[in-house]
């Protein structure tokens, strides 16, 4: 792959681009800010400064759920207001390549929705290729995934978590889990709304999930977050403990250990080999959840590895494809991924 040539990951709370010989030109917020139903006002992290602060005719999304595109039309609104943000030259993006990730336990509809998404956009491509998530995730964190040597690589993404096993550039076994950093927001607010009578944002749960999650029982720690107290209506400030999120998360914990058990049991003997030697690679933001590591690896008796930057593995990933022209292979066309 020669000339301008872009990766796209269109995560479920982050959008991120990368430029051939540029690397990562764009990484802000999967989120749009659309007033009176007709008009862009914001994206990116613009908007998501507006979430849960914007008037009722100002409406903030993600165009993205659970992995898929569930508003066409907003995430192709959005994707342009943000191409133009970065095309600081003229023509940036004409006659330009695009590479695209997208998930593999995913319908062929819901596949060909990110290549008609970018077909559509401003940038007029050249051409489109695909890529498999997870191909590019082992890719970004190191992984060889072109020899007969398998590998299991776990990434804990914002909705979802995709669990792959992965040999000769291809993928084995793949599963979708619903399970990711924002069903462990959703658990907390709902724990603390039935705990303290208090509603809080979807920020302040992110910040509580930071600073006390844990997949296992750690010593007791506890912060003081506010919100809106449900008997009074006024503002109020509670002090939340990491025994309480713990309890309020740990379930989805162990739906992802389940189901990384599941694949293991699926997994054909020669490959469980190789796992069994070189463990299983942790990806993804909430891959760093404190106890985690120690949790699977308590579950499965295999050693894990936590990927350095899991959060950029996937477009890391699809910017090696680029610039490596021995992985260019591993990007296809939209005959040769036989969408329907």
């Amino acid at each position: 792959m020669a000339g301008k040539i872009y990766g796209i990951d269109f995560g479920t709370s982050t959008i991120k681009i990368y430029h051939k010989n540029e690397g990562i030109i764009l990484d802000e917020k999967n989120v749009i800010a659309i007033a009176n139903r007709k008009k862009v006002i914001a994206g990116g992290d613009e908007a998501y400064e507006m979430h849960g602060k914007a008037p009722a005719n100002i409406e903030v999304s993600y165009p993205v759920r659970n992995g898929v595109i569930a508003d066409l039309a907003n995430m192709l609104e959005l994707l342009n207001y943000l191409l133009n943000k970065i095309n600081v030259r003229s023509n940036r993006f004409s006659s330009a390549e695009f590479v695209v990730a997208t998930p593999s336990d995913i319908t062929e509809v819901e596949k060909r929705a990110f290549f008609d998404l970018v077909a559509s956009s401003n940038a007029k491509p050249k051409s489109i290729r695909m890529v498999e998530k997870p191909i590019a995730d082992a890719i970004g964190a190191g992984l060889d995934v072109t020899n007969a040597r398998g590998v299991m690589v776990v990434d804990i993404g914002a909705d979802t978590t995709e669990i792959s096993i992965m040999s000769l550039g291809g993928i084995v076994i793949s599963k979708l889990v619903p399970v990711g950093g924002n069903r462990f927001d959703e658990s907390i607010r709902t724990f603390v709304k039935k705990n303290y009578n208090l509603v809080i944002g979807d920020k302040t749960a992110e910040y509580i999930k930071i600073q006390l999650a844990s997949a296992l029982p750690r010593d007791e720690k506890s912060i003081r977050v506010y919100g809106r107290n449900l008997v009074t209506g006024l503002p109020t400030e509670v002090e939340v403990s990491s025994a309480m999120v713990y309890d309020s998360i740990m379930e989805y914990f162990y739906t992802i250990v389940d189901s990384v058990k599941i694949i293991l049991e699926r997994t054909p003997p020669e490959i469980s080999a190789d796992i069994i030697d070189s463990g299983i690679y942790l990806t993804g933001g909430s891959a760093t959840i404190l106890g985690l590591e120690e949790l699977i690896a308590k579950e499965t008796d295999l050693k894990i590895n936590i990927c350095e930057n899991g959060s950029n593995t996937v477009v890391n990933g699809l910017g090696r494809i680029i610039e490596d022209h021995n992985l260019s292979s591993l990007a296809l066309t939209l005959k040769q991924a036989n969408f329907s």
